[in-house]
């Protein structure tokens, strides 16, 4: 399992804090997430832009019908998850139900760590294979981290561990292979 990691630039950050404050990304109608949430998600994507010189996430155009950015017309999808530790291969990437209708091609699952401002690219999959290898728990399922802490899903949840995405070495790599 390869993955790659970047320390997130201050300007980033900052547009995010400022994009989150102005706009609201949680528009749906159900699980829209904390501004906290929001801003991981926010400086997740932009990070991802920023690998495509494709500028920062705007957020004036609203919801983004899972459509973060466009790459060799593939519509893409960055999940990003926020925490405190570093990524390990076994961690796993949680993904809303209410979002799979979205006409998405291909997901980046990432991880932002909260305090050292880095972003782990943890993988991509296309959509198909993603539906493939997912794992699905209803709303209320009492889910267990491998540091054996627990919690409840508060919506109907989609699970995909990282050693079920494509291997990444590095940016220019993650270019390559969305761009073949």
């Amino acid at each position: 399992m390869c993955m790659f990691t970047v320390k997130v630039e201050k300007d980033i950050i900052t547009h995010c804090e400022t994009v989150v404050k102005k706009h609201n990304f949680g528009k749906r109608f159900t699980a829209n997430g904390t501004k906290t949430q929001q801003l991981t998600g926010i400086i997740g994507q932009s990070v991802i832009m920023s690998f495509f010189n494709l500028g920062k996430v705007d957020g004036s155009g609203g919801c983004d019908n899972g459509v973060d950015l466009i790459v060799n017309k593939k519509n893409i999808d960055v999940k990003t998850m926020g925490r405190t530790t570093d990524v390990r291969k076994s961690y796993t990437n949680n993904f809303l139900k209410l979002q799979d209708y979205f006409k998405t091609d291909i997901y980046i699952f990432c991880s932002y760590h909260k305090i050292k401002q880095e972003l782990t690219v943890c993988g991509w999959i296309p959509k198909t294979d993603f539906i493939e290898k997912r794992r699905f728990f209803p709303k209320g399922t009492i889910r267990t981290r491998t540091n054996n802490t627990k919690f409840r899903t508060f919506a109907d949840l989609f699970e995909i561990d990282n050693c079920h995405l494509n291997d990444i070495l590095s940016i220019e790599d993650l270019r390559q292979q969305l761009n073949a």
